[in-house]
C-alpha cells in the first residue's frame, strides 16, 4: 500500500486548544516512517489540484476561501472552521496527496492519503466541521474524470456523518455513498431515510448507530448492510473516508471501537476490494482526535487491509 502526504498539510495551525491540530498527522507520519514504511510527498501540480477541486466546489467558493485566509480572517463559514496563515496551503496540500493516491489506485496500487484538514463535512459551497475542501469527493470525481472510471464507491466510517459528501453526490448514480456513524450526533444528518434524491435515490446508504456501539455492532453493520451495498454497486474503485474517532477513548466521539475492531475493518475491506474491484482502494484520513492513540490505530488498519489485498 502506497502512502502519500504533503508537507503543507501541517501548515494549517488552528488555535492551540483546537482538536483538529497538526499533531494528529505528524504523529501518524512519524510512526509510519519509524515502522519502516515509505511515505511519499505528493508531486505539486497547482493547476491539476485547482481543476480537481473546482470539479466539486464552485470557483466562487474557492476564491472566497482564499480571500478569507489572505485577509487574516479568524473563521470561515462556521465557528468550527478556524482560519490561520497556512490554512489554504494545508487544504491544497491535502488535495495534492489525495490526487497522488488516486493516480496510484487507478494503476492498481492501494493507497493511503495521510492528510489534514479533513474533508467529509465540506458541502458544495459551505465549509463546516473542520473541513474546507471535500477530499474524498474530489478524489472520486477525479477517478471518474481523469481515469475514466464509471462507478466509484465511498465508505465513510467516521463517527460523524459525512454530510458534505452526501450533499455533493446525493442526486447522482455514479457515486455510491455509504456511511456508518453515531446518531443522533453532529452534524444532525445521516438518518436511514436519507437515501439520495432524484436519479441518485438509493445511492446513499446511511447506517446510523447509537452511542456506545462497539466492535460487534459495527461488524454487524458491515456484514449486513455496508459490504452487501458495496457489492451490489460493483464499483471500479473504493474510497474509504477513514475517521478514527469511533475509537473508544476519542474525546469527540461516543463509540466503543477497539484497536482490534479497526484492524478487522481493514481486513474486511481489503478482502472485499481484492475480490470486487481488483484491489483499487484509496483510504483518506478524516477524523480522530486521540493523538496518542491515532498512530497505532492507523497502522493496524492499514496493515490488515494490506495483508488482505
Amino acid at each position: 500500500m502506497r502512502i502519500f502526504t504533503d508537507p503543507r498539510c501541517l501548515e494549517h495551525r488552528p488555535p492551540a486548544a483546537f482538536p483538529e491540530k497538526p499533531e494528529r498527522l505528524s504523529t501518524i507520519l512519524d510512526h509510519l516512517r519509524g515502522a519502516g514504511r515509505r511515505v511519499e510527498d505528493a508531486p505539486r501540480d497547482d493547476d491539476a489540484c485547482r481543476r480537481a477541486v473546482t470539479a466539486i466546489h464552485p470557483q466562487g467558493y474557492v476564491e472566497r476561501f482564499e480571500r478569507a485566509v489572505a485577509r487574516g480572517d479568524s473563521l470561515f463559514d462556521s465557528a468550527d472552521n478556524p482560519v490561520a496563515a497556512g490554512t489554504a496551503e494545508g487544504a491544497w496540500g491535502a488535495v495534492a496527496a489525495v490526487l497522488a493516491a488516486a493516480d496510484a489506485t487507478a494503476a492498481g496500487e492501494a493507497s493511503f492519503a495521510a492528510v489534514r484538514p479533513p474533508g467529509h463535512h465540506a458541502e458544495v459551497a459551505t465549509a463546516m466541521g473542520f473541513c474546507y475542501f471535500n477530499n474524498a469527493a474530489v478524489a472520486a470525481q477525479y477517478l471518474l474524470d481523469r481515469h475514466g472510471m464509471e462507478r466509484v464507491a465511498i465508505f465513510d466510517y467516521d463517527v460523524h456523518h459525512g454530510n458534505g459528501t452526501q450533499h455533493i453526490f446525493e442526486e447522482r448514480a455514479d457515486v455510491l455513498y455509504v456511511s456508518t456513524h453515531q446518531y443522533p450526533f453532529y452534524p444532525g444528518t445521516g438518518a436511514e431515510a436519507e437515501r439520495g434524491r432524484g436519479p441518485g435515490e438509493g445511492f446513499t446508504v446511511n447506517v446510523p448507530l447509537p452511542a456506545g456501539t462497539g466492535d460487534d455492532g459495527y461488524r454487524g453493520a458491515l456484514d449486513e448492510v455496508v459490504l452487501p451495498a458495496l457489492t451490489d454497486f460493483a464499483p471500479d474503485a473504493l474510497i474509504v473516508s477513514a475517521g478514527f474517532d469511533a475509537w473508544r477513548d476519542d474525546p469527540l466521539g461516543g463509540m466503543r471501537v477497539s484497536e482490534a475492531g479497526y484492524a478487522e475493518w481493514g481486513r474486511l475491506l481489503g478482502e472485499w476490494a481484492a475480490e470486487v474491484c481488483a484491489g483499487r482502494a484509496l483510504v483518506t484520513l478524516e477524523g480522530g482526535y486521540d493523538v496518542a492513540a491515532m498512530p497505532a490505530l492507523v497502522e493496524g488498519h492499514l496493515a490488515a487491509m494490506e495483508a488482505a489485498l
